[in-house]
């Protein structure tokens, strides 16, 4: 009887082994998956605020803190905007002052500890920029998915979609550059999102199955009117445009595509979600099988849909080396296989979908060049 209970007690050995490598699977791509849009990047440090005043702030100094750039900052009830560094206004040692924009929310008390985000606006486009707009609902896969529909008299419209912690708020960024441009503006909710229906499994797929839902956006525009459409995606948003250019039954209407910090590897963007969240190194591998395995997502179909010899339409990409979310040598290489047909306008010193923030000038003169014989 002992070689079997010796075997019976390697097989329960085993099997506890492998039921708690599912466990741990499953927590850690939780971790990578299960954060609700609007949520803070993962990653991104914490900043004290130390003080403000008329026209500035001052903040927990740190690289975060020095970038270049206009930002939002947030916390729970707080969203305000910060714009450059102020290096001539007197300040310690271990703070950096900040020209401070805008309170849209809350207050800036001392010791409130805040994160930087590429999102600058909270509110709609006519209570945040003052623009009229329309409340539409596009029929999805799942049910309905609320949008914003800001009007313009142009037959090509934009789609523009929200990546990574961030809301369709953050298309806002880019509102009033399009608006000016006499374009209409699409900026729909997907899966996941505030008031949008929920995925199944209730984890974010990286664009996986949400490009259904830019699917629905696009026949929507269709029926509007549209003629052709742009899609311009950050981060997530990025990987759904180019699911939807791949294999979208309307990927005719398709008129170029504008990619900002594009996910273009899905099992590298997971893996350093998974870090960013502080998963510990030996459950990411973990967490990359439990992904596959809960969402049915592979990296294959992401790279099918960003392969550079399956592109068919214009493609501007705004993306930089300090991305470390989604790897930047993934657009390196799109647009060296395909100088014709891709752009890439390299913004460093800009963390994830920040690409904007980082220069707004620039990006809206590389954006205008692209979208002109577009639209």
């Amino acid at each position: 009887m002992r070689p079997v209970t010796a075997t019976a007690a390697a097989v329960t050995t085993l099997l506890g082994l492998g039921a708690a490598a599912v466990v741990a699977g499953r927590y850690a791509s939780d971790a990578a998956l299960g954060v609700p849009s609007g949520r803070p990047f993962p990653g991104e440090p914490r900043l004290t605020v130390h003080g403000s005043g008329p026209e500035r702030i001052s903040l927990t100094r740190s690289l975060a803190a020095l970038r270049p750039g206009t930002y939002g900052i947030e916390a729970d009830g707080l969203h305000a905007v910060v714009g450059p560094v102020l290096d001539r206004v007197p300040h310690t040692a271990d703070t950096v002052v900040r020209r401070l924009e805008r309170v849209e929310l809350g207050t800036l008390a001392p010791g409130v500890r805040v994160r930087l985000t590429p999102q600058l606006h909270c509110g709609t486009p006519e209570t945040a920029l003052g623009l009229p707009y329309e409340d539409v609902e596009i029929p999805g896969e799942l049910g309905n998915l609320p949008a914003w529909l800001v009007p313009g008299p142009r037959t090509t419209w934009v789609i523009a979609l929200h990546g990574l912690g961030t809301t369709r708020e953050h298309a806002l960024n880019l509102v009033p550059f399009l608006h000016r441009r006499r374009v209409p503006v699409l900026v729909p909710a997907y899966r996941g999102d505030a008031g949008a229906p929920e995925a199944a499994d209730g984890l974010g797929h990286l664009g996986d199955s949400e490009w259904r839902d830019l699917d629905a956006a696009i026949r929507y525009a269709v029926r509007r009117g549209a003629t052709g459409v742009v899609l311009l995606g950050w981060g997530t948003g990025a990987a759904m445009a180019l699911h939807a250019a791949e294999s979208s039954g309307v990927r005719d209407r398709i008129r170029g595509l504008v990619l900002d910090s594009p996910v273009l590897d899905w099992e590298a963007t997971l893996r350093n979600l998974a870090a960013a969240h502080r998963v510990p190194a030996p459950l990411i591998p973990l967490a990359v099988r439990a992904a596959q395995g809960r969402t049915g997502a592979h990296g294959d179909r992401l790279q099918e849909a960003a392969d550079p010899h399956g592109l068919r339409v214009p493609t501007l990409l705004f993306h930089g080396p300090d991305d470390t979310l989604a790897p930047w040598d993934r657009s390196r290489r799109l647009a060296e296989l395909r100088p014709e047909l891709v752009t890439l306008s390299t913004v460093r010193d800009a963390p994830h979908a920040a690409m904007w923030n980082a220069d707004p000038v620039r990006y809206e003169e590389s954006l205008r060049r692209f979208l002109t014989p577009l639209v």
